[in-house]
């Protein structure tokens, strides 16, 4: 007769949360520590990563109530979409050119000012050539990132579905 809300939309935000900022961390990590240099493409990953993390943190927030859970759910969704966009772009096109200066992803990054923000995270210092040359366990960091857009998209999917 009456049935037990379902705990899997809280712990799946919560998950897509630690996620993204886990992945964010593990880059800052691999740059500062490793040498490994940010283009404008992972740059801009990242600052999805940290708007992925802050709305599904608010969706968590918000488990209680449907409407503001599944509005986060579908930000996360878009943002996810926008994300894997953006790394096989990054594989595909933006790796294969000397350089991706003032291509939009660095647009986007200067007109947000996100360099002057909080330059430890997104100063750009490599052109995308050279970011293709970085590795994790044998494959380039933007396919790393595209992996984690599609599985938080994917769990996303299954959140925003549940009754």
């Amino acid at each position: 007769m009456f049935s037990t809300p379902s705990k899997l939309p809280a712990r799946a935000l919560a998950t897509m949360a630690l996620a993204s900022f886990a992945a964010v961390g593990i880059v800052l990590i691999a740059q500062h520590q490793f040498g490994v240099k940010p283009c404008p493409w992972c740059v801009l990953q990242r600052g999805l990563f940290l708007l992925i993390g802050v709305f599904a943190l608010l969706g968590w927030l918000a488990s209680g109530k449907r409407a503001p859970r599944q509005g986060a759910v579908v930000a996360v969704l878009l943002l996810c979409a926008a994300g894997l966009t953006a790394a096989v772009f990054q594989h595909e096109v933006a790796s294969q050119t000397a350089t991706c200066a003032m291509g939009l992803a660095d647009k986007i990054v200067t007109t947000l000012g996100l360099e002057e923000l909080w330059p430890s995270v997104f100063m750009i210092t490599a052109n995308c050539a050279e970011a293709a040359a970085y590795r994790l366990l044998g494959l380039p960091y933007e396919v790393w990132s595209g992996l984690l857009f599609a599985g938080m998209g994917a769990l996303g999917l299954v959140v925003l579905n549940k009754r």
